[in-house]
């Protein structure tokens, strides 16, 4: 069985992943923002799961974060879940926090990002990028981003499992009561990226929806694109990937 991070994990698509993979028998590290989401996370704790609290729109609480995970047990995967739609936390918990956990972590060979349809109405352009979240970002920019760094990461290491997942747009607190799309069919890919060992889960560089490899938005496999938006976050971070 796998060690497995779930960020973004005390509701919705995370809090469904993490329960999934506790159901089959992972251990799994979940993540909440702050002390309050927390205790929503006890049912799950009282199931073997640890919980790591910090705020991903704070660098240093995810600095912190990765710190702890790198003292703790070995971990095997991190589904990167945490996101948000709206406001000026969009690029630092889509795009900051996720990059700078990838850069700090040490170990997990399995990495996969939650990307979005949105992605393809996003704009593969750095220039003017607000990483710190001083003005609302465009969340389909965010997730374009996201998606490229699952394909740069893919690039970059090779020894490394790295793919990017559009969940579809399901019925959670972000994406409202009324979304169309199935939330058991919403977590499944992940888990199933995160933790099989059939020949498909154990590729790297994919776009997945509900179990199909897809052809994202055609600058993520764009070679020089992904070097310059690494580049960007290194030095807005100073943290090398």
């Amino acid at each position: 069985m796998s060690r497995i991070l779930v960020t973004g994990s005390a509701d919705g698509l995370g809090r469904a992943a993490a329960d999934a993979l506790l159901s089959a028998g992972h251990d799994v590290v979940a993540h909440a923002r702050n002390a309050e989401r927390a205790a929503s996370l006890d049912p799950l704790v009282g199931r073997g799961a640890d919980v790591v609290v910090g705020d991903f729109t704070e660098r240093d609480a995810v600095r912190r974060i990765a710190a702890e995970l790198n003292d703790g047990q070995p971990l095997d995967a991190v589904i990167h879940n945490a996101g948000v739609y709206s406001g000026p936390a969009v690029m630092p918990v889509n795009i900051i926090a996720p990059y700078l956990i990838t850069a700090l972590l040490r170990g997990p060979r399995r990495l996969v990002y939650l990307s979005s349809g949105s992605h393809f109405d996003g704009h593969p352009a750095l220039d003017g990028v607000d990483w710190r979240g001083g003005s609302a970002g465009s969340y389909a920019d965010s997730k374009l981003f996201v998606t490229t760094l699952a394909a740069a990461v893919a690039r970059l290491r090779p020894e490394v499992l790295s793919n990017a997942v559009d969940p579809g747009w399901v019925p959670t607190r972000m994406g409202g009561p009324d979304a169309p799309d199935d939330l058991e069919l919403g977590h499944r890919t992940q888990e199933w990226l995160a933790s099989s060992d059939e020949p498909e889960a154990l590729t790297t560089g994919g776009y997945w929806y509900h179990g199909e490899r897809q052809e994202p938005h055609p600058a993520v496999h764009d070679e020089a694109f992904q070097d310059r938006l690494v580049r960007t976050l290194a030095e807005e971070t100073g943290t090398a990937l």
